[in-house]
């Protein structure tokens, strides 16, 4: 694998080579290897900052081996990006060669993103839904809601309804739009709790700092997949059946986000915490239940949190695929070292 070449794949390239690929299959195979203990997948490094314009702006660089292949998922965003008609985030994976280390491919990796958070969402719904899911909410009409909406319809198959609200009507109408020329039976909703309210699934995907979800907006049987970051208050995941993550380690190391912050405030322990007395336990991760070391849903009522770190073992993953597929297909362009 390695040379005197890298191989680039733009985002053209990427998207060829997802076109046929299962996005869902490779999250699923990679958190499977992570929970019986054949990943490597160390702290992120989180780089922030203040652009020109007195915007928000952050970097995260984000390392893992999964089946062998190592590589580095680099994510930024800037607050300002809408002004300057850019995407608000941007990113790339890199991979590496195993045995020398090299990097051999450097792609786009926006859509990566994208497609591995969908996919999570995904098998957060295969594992943990409740039957019949009727109604699925979306809360936010970004990029990323775009990809819920590309893998969740085709797997909820009593679905009769996608309640959509965004903050910004508009940008909820013209998702809207697209998804009903997709054939997709779209509401725009009015507010956040109008969507939420009787949905079988919710799925914040906002940049929300600051929660708005309260408990009692879930009916009974509810799947929330927040991959957001603080749309749940903090009365969510106490009052939840069920909590469930991607990697215990690293949302208990990251004192930016909603569980890592209830952690510090002692509301929450461990998944292999005292059961009995103390705080609320987190339940487990999401590959754990996936390989049946862990108990997912036991009962149609329980309301069930899924709260994902986001976890660059899932992009490598979905990367390596793009990867093997592209060097097939002869996609990218060769760059000299």
């Amino acid at each position: 694998m390695a040379g005197d070449r890298i191989l680039y794949l733009s985002g053209q390239d990427v998207a060829r080579a997802l076109d046929g690929l299962d996005p869902v299959a490779a999250v699923a195979s990679a958190l499977a290897a992570h929970a019986r203990g054949e990943t490597v997948l160390p702290e992120e490094a989180y780089l922030a900052w203040e652009t020109r314009s007195g915007k928000p702006a952050r970097a995260l660089s984000m390392p893992a081996v999964v089946d062998g292949c190592p590589g580095v998922k680099l994510i930024c965003a800037s607050s300002s990006n809408r002004g300057h008609g850019l995407p608000r985030a941007s990113g790339l994976v890199l991979l590496l060669d195993s045995e020398t280390a090299r990097p051999v491919c450097v792609m786009e990796g926006a859509r990566i993103s994208c497609l591995r958070t969908a996919a999570v969402t995904a098998l957060a719904v295969d594992l943990l839904a409740a039957a019949p899911v009727e109604r699925l909410a979306l809360l936010g009409a970004g990029e990323i809601a775009a990809g819920q909406l590309e893998l969740l319809p085709p797997r909820l198959l009593d679905l009769r309804e996608i309640r959509l609200f965004d903050v910004r009507p508009e940008r909820a109408a013209a998702l809207a739009g697209s998804a009903r020329a997709a054939g997709r039976l779209v509401t725009v909703s009015a507010s956040a709790e109008e969507a939420v309210r009787g949905a079988g699934v919710v799925v914040p995907v906002t940049t929300a700092s600051s929660g708005y979800i309260p408990f009692d907006w879930l009916e009974s049987g509810c799947l929330l997949v927040n991959v957001s970051l603080d749309d749940p208050l903090p009365e969510v995941v106490l009052r939840a059946d069920k909590v469930f993550v991607d990697d215990w380690r690293l949302v208990a190391a990251d004192g930016r986000r909603l569980l890592g912050r209830m952690l510090r405030e002692g509301l929450i322990a461990s998944p292999n915490g005292s059961r009995s007395g103390g705080p609320r336990r987190i339940d487990g991760e999401l590959g754990e239940v996936l390989v049946g070391a862990r108990e997912g849903r036991t009962r149609a009522g329980e309301i069930i949190l899924v709260n994902p770190f986001g976890v660059a073992l899932e992009d490598v993953a979905v990367a390596r695929c793009i990867h093997e597929r592209a060097v097939r297909l002869g996609l990218g362009t060769a760059l000299e070292r």
